[in-house]
């Protein structure tokens, strides 16, 4: 043996550490020695010794290290390990303290953690997302979300501007060599070549659903990269040209009235599998229809006999006083309400069915109210720990929802609870805390939030799945700010698109975490709960008449609560007397001023 290759090894450089509410982060510089295989994390708090925190490979350049408390001292050293587990010399000792975050903060956190799931772990060789942190697979649709999440990380300074075009500009160039299938992907590809990886024995073609994710994607990229640099201009019409040329028609089945999820040249439709709602699909019709090509548009009818063509598309079910109104029985996992509203934006607008924003409110509502009511006597659930969605669990891969007990097994998805964030504000930052200040022990690390937990089984996962990332960086931040709604709402191919299917302004649903003009902060309603009373706070602005109208989760208006109030500036408490004898569940309190409204829930019971 060489004498090079015995030397002890040399000390890692290039340590950082940063602090957060109840871990400490830490990264360096790779270690150049080829024989160093390992680097040990040493570390002690302000009273105690330093020991062993935990070994990670060379490759590895970063070290989460979960404290669980605010204002927790401790200061850390590496060694690296080299060949017959020779330790090098200690590395400069570095020392920061947690501190309690406010909300913000932890939101930052939350998106930032990630966000680097899509950029540091992203393929190397295409950019695009991979399918798990365990694989080099790639997925298309996940991708989508990923390539939304680069625009955030841009917005957020996580990266900058220019490195979130490169990235994309690389994801758009790769996706421009591989097979498509009457111009749709294939739902998985080798990052490196592009080849298809079937997803299923039959599925070895194109998948209409992830492309749509993966369009959505890109048309949100097409708006956000809109600079007349001749990168810019290059990458927009590379975007143009992969939308225009997917065959939304194409899966259409001749003589059905319905889209079909798959065609390969080998199986054509031999999967046939139609996409009805409600499910994660709506996306797929808005674009269909959208489509710039003529030949590859589908006709509007086909979003009515073939998305929302099932006999129980409508219905009347309620569950805790909360209407499903459009969708089959406790509304399903909430990736429902999350994949094809990453871009869409259904805030004040309906079609002839339904408003899709009271829509997936609901359904969270509804979510969450199931695992309060915990009829199947889970472990763990509670008004902090709650969320059913598609995920990984102990026996492996479920989509989890209310509906049933098999699909309710206790498994919690972190990604359920966040990503419904611009659903449910509150209850999904309650969620958030819970999860990351008394579970990140368990389920925080490098990428955020790993992918589940079931509590009753004391099993939580190591996975990151992209496609439960996606929506938690991207929903969080039209829940922030509406960029993405924003984005690909402005595409100028969608507006029409929606008016073809017929949708309409309906003004009585915004997001919740809208704030007008007339108002300083948000107004908040106590008690909720409430039996006939309850008192509406808020700050004024400047001085006007305010009402209040009481509305149904579906939109319907049951009349003035506050006949229009002349009132001052500041803070005001106004006590609201609501019609008797109404039932029990979901309401919406309309507070109007002027030149615009907010809207605030309120629950009623016996």
């Amino acid at each position: 043996m060489s004498a090079t290759l015995s030397a002890q090894p040399g000390p890692v450089t290039g340590v950082e550490i940063k602090a957060y509410d109840h871990h400490i982060a830490l990264r360096w510089d790779q270690h150049p020695n080829p024989t160093v295989t390992d680097v040990k994390v040493y570390g002690k708090t302000e009273d105690g010794n330093f020991t062993l925190r935990g070994t990670v490979n060379n490759v590895t350049t970063d070290y989460v290290d979960f404290l669980g408390d605010f204002d927790v001292t401790s200061s850390y050293y590496l060694r690296a390990v080299g060949i017959g587990s020779q330790e090098g010399q200690p590395s400069d000792t570095v020392t920061a303290t947690t501190f309690e975050m406010n909300d913000s903060m932890l939101l930052d956190m939350v998106q930032e953690y990630t966000f680097r799931y899509f950029y540091d772990f992203g393929h190397p060789t295409s950019g695009l997302a991979r399918e798990r942190n365990t694989t080099a697979t790639v997925t298309s649709g996940g991708s989508g979300f990923g390539i939304m999440a680069l625009i955030v990380g841009a917005e957020r300074g996580f990266i900058t501007f220019e490195q979130a075009r490169q990235r994309t500009t690389k994801i758009v160039d790769f996706l421009l060599t591989v097979p498509r299938f009457r111009g749709a992907f294939s739902h998985w590809m080798n990052g490196t070549t592009g080849r298809v990886i079937p997803f299923s024995a039959l599925d070895d073609g194109g998948d209409l659903v992830e492309t749509a994710f993966l369009i959505q994607g890109l048309l949100t990229a097409r708006q956000y990269y809109s600079g007349d640099t001749p990168e810019e201009v290059a990458l927009r019409e590379n975007i143009t040209q992969i939308w225009e040329e997917v065959e939304w028609s194409g899966y259409q089945q001749p003589g059905d009235n319905v889209l079909s999820w798959h065609w390969s040249p080998a199986n054509q439709f031999a999967i046939d599998l139609p996409l009805r709602g409600f499910n994660e699909v709506h996306i797929a019709y808005l674009l269909g229809i959208a489509s710039p090509t003529a030949a590859n548009k589908i006709p509007a009818s086909l979003y009515h006999t073939g998305w929302a063509g099932a006999n129980d598309y409508v219905n009347n079910f309620s569950y805790y006083g909360i209407p499903v109104l459009v969708g089959r029985a406790k509304g399903g996992p909430l990736f429902f309400s999350h994949y094809s509203y990453l871009g869409f934006d259904p805030r004040g607008i309906k079609d002839r069915y339904t408003n899709y924003f009271t829509r997936n409110t609901n359904q969270t509502l509804i979510n969450y109210e199931h695992c309060q009511d915990n009829p199947y006597n889970r472990v763990g659930y509670g008004p902090t720990v709650w969320g059913l969605t598609a995920s990984d669990n102990p026996g492996g891969y479920l989509a989890h929802s209310p509906n049933s007990s098999a699909e309710d097994n206790g498994t919690i998805a972190p990604t359920a609870a966040l990503s419904s964030m611009p659903y449910t504000p509150e209850l999904s930052m309650a969620a958030l805390k819970h999860f990351y200040r008394e579970l990140g022990d368990k389920i925080w690390g490098r990428y955020g939030f790993f992918d589940a937990f079931n509590q009753g089984a004391n099993w939580y996962a190591d996975s990151y799945l992209a496609i439960d990332q996606g929506p938690i960086i991207c929903m969080i931040e039209n829940h922030r700010s509406g960029l993405l709604w924003d984005l690909f709402m402005q595409n100028p191919e969608i507006g029409p698109a929606l008016q073809e299917i017929g949708f309409t302004t309906d003004s009585t649903t915004t997001s919740i975490n809208q704030v007008p003009q007339f108002l300083t902060s948000k107004p908040s309603v106590f008690p909720n709960p409430a039996r006939g009373f309850t008192n509406l706070t808020l700050e004024l602005e400047r001085g006007g008449n305010i009402s209040v109208d009481l509305f149904t989760q579906d939109g319907r208006s049951l009349g003035q609560v506050l006949p229009p109030t002349r009132l001052q500036a500041g803070a005001h408490q106004l006590p609201l007397h609501l019609r008797p004898r109404l039932k029990s569940g979901y309401y919406l309190l309309k507070i109007n001023g002027p030149g615009g409204s907010a809207t605030v829930p309120l629950l009623l019971t016996d």
